[in-house]
């Protein structure tokens, strides 16, 4: 073939910006409702079009299922599969209506005795599943579960009797907190972001953060990570960083951080971009196929971040 005498795209030209090697990742490798959700987010793409690719996980109960949450595979409706539907619907805007008062009815019906959500419904068995999600005949409560759903449903002013006991539960289990782990971190951040009694989150919020500096729950200098000790159960090197905690400048995790924390962790999440464009997960991974699935989801949400502390993205 003859050369055509046409050099290489030089690094800072549109082709090879972070959003722009981010895309080609996504079309590669992700499922349809992240190329749509990528399309919503940074591209002008519609809102209809995500919610018609999230309603192929939607299940006859109002529950989603069908691996919506990748570490949870099979058909069923499960709690976590829910609220990641609701943050999708919350992040385009469709968080409300008839829609989410359906899957509060669904919501009620999986619900513990004390009115909340346990991790894993027993549904869940026969069918694959993370080896770090126990299913038990008789799960207890899960502030990881409830946590964030409650929090969305404050945040899109839905009223349902639902969230009367679930509310309670959250603040019982997060005043009562004495020792955590980040992941049960981002769901107590994820509640007291809109939870309606705003004096009361703001001191629970502060607590938290002392909770999650004393116990070295955040890994403020993404250049020593062996000093910070990763939570037991947690892979190797699943290690959570300021932004992971504060997704944007106005969550309450916020303050819990110094800005020369919060830059040098912003530093590393957009160093974190992989060679292929897509941002990399953490957590363990058991089966190919979660992982693949998992990293477009990771990917948008690095982006989202990232331009949320107005850094440039392309």
């Amino acid at each position: 073939m003859a050369e055509t005498g046409a050099s290489p795209l030089p690094s800072s030209s549109p082709a090879h910006t972070p959003l722009a090697r981010a895309e080609q990742f996504v079309w590669l490798t992700a499922r349809v409702l992240e190329q749509r959700r990528f399309a919503y987010h940074f591209l002008d793409g519609s809102a209809d079009a995500v919610e018609t690719a999230l309603a192929a996980y939607r299940n006859a109960d109002e529950g989603y299922g069908h691996a919506l949450e990748p570490d949870l595979r099979g058909p069923v409706s499960q709690p976590l599969h829910t609220g990641h539907a609701l943050r999708v619907l919350d992040s385009i805007g469709r968080c409300g209506g008839q829609r989410v008062e359906r899957v509060c009815r669904y919501l009620t019906s999986v619900s513990t005795p004390d009115g909340a959500l346990p991790a894993v419904h027993p549904s869940q068995r026969g069918y694959p599943a993370a080896p770090f999600v126990p299913i038990v005949d008789d799960p207890p409560s899960d502030l990881l579960a409830t946590g964030p759903v409650v929090g969305l449903l404050h945040r899109n002013q839905v009223w349902h009797a639902w969230l009367f006991r679930a509310t309670d539960f959250c603040w019982q289990a997060i005043e009562s907190l004495e020792k955590s782990h980040p992941y049960e971190v981002h769901a107590a951040v994820a509640f007291l972001e809109s939870v309606p009694d705003r004096p009361r989150a703001q001191a629970a919020a502060d607590r938290l953060g002392r909770l999650v500096r004393e116990h070295r729950l955040a890994t403020l200098d993404p250049a020593r990570p062996n000093d910070y000790p990763v939570s037991a159960g947690y892979a190797p090197g699943e290690h959570h960083y300021p932004h992971d905690f504060a997704r944007t400048p106005e969550s309450l995790a916020r303050a819990w951080f110094t800005d020369e924390e919060m830059a040098r962790s912003l530093d590393f999440l957009a160093n974190e971009q992989a060679e292929d464009g897509g941002w990399p997960i953490r957590w363990r991974q058991w089966a190919p196929s979660t992982a693949m699935e998992s990293r477009p989801i990771v990917t948008i949400e690095a982006l989202r971040t990232l331009r949320a502390y107005g850094r440039s993205i392309g």
